[in-house]
């Protein structure tokens, strides 16, 4: 799972992004000071959104100190500040991406997906992706579990390599279906539970028992990272 932390002390601002993220199938730690944010910066997380705005200190500064640990993932900063200037210092502190205030809650949402699937892409090396113990070799579509092959289809390699390639983030039916089958998002997706089933047990995943693909009910699939 993807694992957020949301440093905000405007509860009118974090409780809903809490909320939509959460939905998103994020999983989201939420704090409301700088100095609480550093005490937890160094647990495993994939995405800091940062507001500049702290009561007791300055975000930037906090994405100063995360980078300064030699920390990677992704910071997209929350900012009143329109100016410029303002814009570039964020940026040479670290941080990846800035939002103004206010902003529309999908914008917040579609900038998240970007800079984690900026992330993902970052795991791909010699023409490999790998997440767990599998790996796609992206130019020769195959797939391994273990170092074993797998011998998928083409369709089943085309959704593990959208599903893993995004992988800790949820994918819509909508996007699978487009992405794999260039489907209007309107069409049935009954074929896509089906190869999503002969993938599930060709990876090994077993009712109940999901280690590699997870189900986020009304919304559609996600590999898990770990």
């Amino acid at each position: 799972m993807t694992n957020i932390l949301l440093i905000e002390d405007d509860e009118a601002i974090s409780a809903p992004l809490v909320r939509v993220l959460s939905r998103e199938g994020y999983a989201v730690h939420c704090v409301a000071r700088g100095k609480e944010g550093l005490d937890v910066l160094d647990q495993t997380f994939d995405l800091l959104i940062l507001d500049l705005g702290l009561p007791d200190m300055e975000g930037l500064d906090v994405a100063r100190q995360a980078r300064s640990r030699g920390l990677t993932f992704p910071i997209l900063i929350l900012t009143a500040r329109s100016e410029e200037v303002d814009m570039v210092v964020g940026l040479d502190a670290g941080a990846d991406d800035y939002i103004t205030k206010p902003f529309r809650l999908a914008e917040l949402l579609a900038r998240v997906r970007a800079l984690l699937r900026r992330m993902t892409h970052n795991n791909i090396s010699d023409g490999m992706l790998r997440f767990q113990d599998i790996a796609l070799n992206l130019a020769g579509r195959r797939a391994f579990r273990a170092g074993e092959e797998l011998g998928l289809t083409g369709k089943e390699f085309e959704l593990l390599r959208v599903l893993m390639r995004q992988a800790g983030t949820t994918v819509s039916r909508e996007e699978l279906m487009h992405e794999v089958w260039g489907s209007a998002s309107g069409d049935s997706t009954k074929k896509l539970d089906m190869h999503i089933s002969w993938l599930r047990r060709k990876l090994g995943d077993e009712v109940g028992q999901t280690r590699y693909i997870s189900t986020v009910r009304g919304v559609g699939f996600r590999f898990e990272k770990e």
